[in-house]
């Protein structure tokens, strides 16, 4: 019997199943622990800004802190009721352009932050690319795009993550974007400075960009960074981060 079934394997190459974008995703939000943020309360500090967010039963408080060249304190709210800025504590008027764009720069720092979270929201849709080796480690390569319903404002970006096979750490991510200011193009992160406070991985995050607008398609940008094709644009450092769960 037990010849019959090395034989069978040696056949079979007694291959365990092939995983789905959705097991992988659910082992990465597991493994960085950021399930909890669901019903959290956490701070952080980025590029001299001071982030805060509140989470409970579905609603939600973001907020963003800085000081203006005037000396001002000024203040953006994020919540299910929309975005309001205060300055020196008292509202200010803006404008509707103005409002989704600061709308859409506090989320943006918030959802990069506390990645892989946001992996099982409703509106997104994961497909599993392969396996492939990236600096001596295997990871499983997963593309995420968005339903234009609830997908929000960028809905048409397109990320894709790479998973350890090992473990499920999130050690790279990439993503193209089409912004009216920015116009369109592609970011590399390689994730750095991984530690883990009161139970959720938080880790930093060195930017690249391809060297030349254009040259390289999404999917292929891991062999890019691979074969020196990539630069650094910046560094995503995370100061002073605080999480409280109840």
């Amino acid at each position: 019997m037990k010849k019959l079934l090395a034989v069978f394997c040696i056949i079979t190459a007694c291959s365990a199943p092939t995983p789905t974008a959705q097991s992988i995703v659910d082992k990465a939000i597991e493994f960085s622990g950021t399930e909890q943020l669901r019903n959290a309360q956490a701070s952080f500090n980025f590029r001299n800004i001071t982030y805060k967010y509140i989470m409970e039963d579905g609603r939600f408080i973001y907020s963003r802190t800085q000081i203006d060249t005037l000396g001002n304190e000024v203040k953006d709210v994020l919540s299910n009721d929309g975005l309001f800025r205060y300055i020196n504590e008292e509202i200010s008027n803006i404008s509707e352009e103005k409002r989704a764009a600061y709308t859409s720069s506090v989320n943006s720092v918030i959802y990069f932050a506390f990645l892989p979270l946001w992996l099982n929201d409703e509106a997104v849709n994961k497909t599993f690319l392969g396996e492939v080796s990236l600096e001596g480690k295997d990871y499983y390569k997963i593309k995420v795009t968005f339903d234009a319903d609830g997908g929000g404002e960028d809905y048409e970006d397109v990320f894709i993550y790479w998973f350890d096979t090992e473990d499920y750490s999130m050690d790279y991510l990439a993503y193209s974007y089409n912004e009216e200011d920015e116009g369109t193009g592609m970011r590399f992160r390689v994730a750095y400075n991984p530690r883990e406070i009161n139970g959720v991985i938080i880790q930093d995050y060195r930017n690249l960009k391809p060297k030349v607008k254009g040259s390289v398609p999404l999917e292929e940008i891991d062999q890019a960074f691979v074969d020196g094709k990539l630069e650094e644009l910046s560094l995503i450092e995370l100061e002073d981060v605080v999480i409280s769960i109840p």
